[in-house]
């Protein structure tokens, strides 16, 4: 089915490998199109829970996008492309499932931005992070700009931005743009270990944590009052009932997702 990803559901949850470890995994629009698929069946399928995106091979998560698909493209091309990366990673972002980013090596341009777009990171201690587009007369393009602000603050931003320097994972830890750094054997352990956790969660209240978390970035809603309305609504739920029950009753909840 696909050609530039690979797919492994595992315990409930989707594993995503970017498999293209001869060019470092790096984004080109085949890539961007199998991911969207993949990240429809986390939508879709009521087997998957949660999903892990990370890179085959230990070298890179994404080293960037494939810059050889750049040269011919006109101004408007460019613009067009930034956009099919925009709805894709929003895609992610917006998904009502946990996802993961499982950091291997190199996240760099593209490769950051896939990273951030997904809820939360997880770094092995060999990645290197980086926003280094200025490098190329470019800027980043996937969304880079704006969630990178939203996770470090617009000063450190702006300087990995600027310098186009690359970042360890211990330096993004202190920066605030990855969760955990572990050794790379441990990489999608700890995920998994997180995320069988999530598991355990009502799944309607972990999709309207996202949703808000989301709208606390988006200047165009207020977020409070998405908030208020999702607060409410999970009094609509079955999984409210046992999960208030299972408390007074002093029991594991059990829930459904209804």
């Amino acid at each position: 089915m696909y050609h530039t990803i690979k797919t492994e559901l595992k315990d409930n949850t989707l594993f995503i490998y970017i498999n293209r470890p001869d060019k470092l995994n790096a984004l080109n629009q085949q890539v961007m199109s199998e991911l969207a698929l993949a990240i429809d069946e986390v939508y879709s399928n009521k087997d998957i829970r949660s999903a892990v995106i990370t890179g085959e091979g230990d070298k890179a998560f994404v080293a960037g996008a494939d810059i050889s698909e750049f040269l011919a493209l006109s101004d408007q091309q460019g613009a067009e492309l930034a956009k099919k990366g925009h709805v894709v990673f929003k895609h992610i972002e917006d998904c009502p499932k946990p996802v993961i980013a499982a950091v291997n090596g190199f996240a760099l341009g593209g490769g950051c931005e896939l990273a951030m777009a997904c809820h939360f990171r997880i770094a092995a201690t060999n990645a290197k992070f980086g926003q280094p587009e200025v490098n190329l007369g470019l800027i980043p393009g996937y969304g880079g700009t704006q969630r990178l602000t939203a996770l470090i603050g617009k000063g450190k931003a702006l300087e990995l931005m600027m310098t186009g320097d690359r970042i360890s994972a211990e330096e993004a830890l202190q920066w605030g743009l990855v969760n955990y750094v572990v050794a790379p054997a441990d990489l999608l352990p700890k995920a998994t270990e997180l995320l069988q956790k999530i598991h355990t969660k009502a799944p309607l209240a972990i999709a309207r944590v996202i949703k808000c978390a989301n709208a606390s970035q988006n200047y165009a809603v207020d977020g409070f009052e998405i908030e208020l309305n999702e607060f409410g609504a999970c009094f609509a739920t079955k999984d409210m009932q046992e999960g208030a029950s299972a408390f007074i009753q002093k029991r594991p909840a059990v829930f459904t997702g209804e």
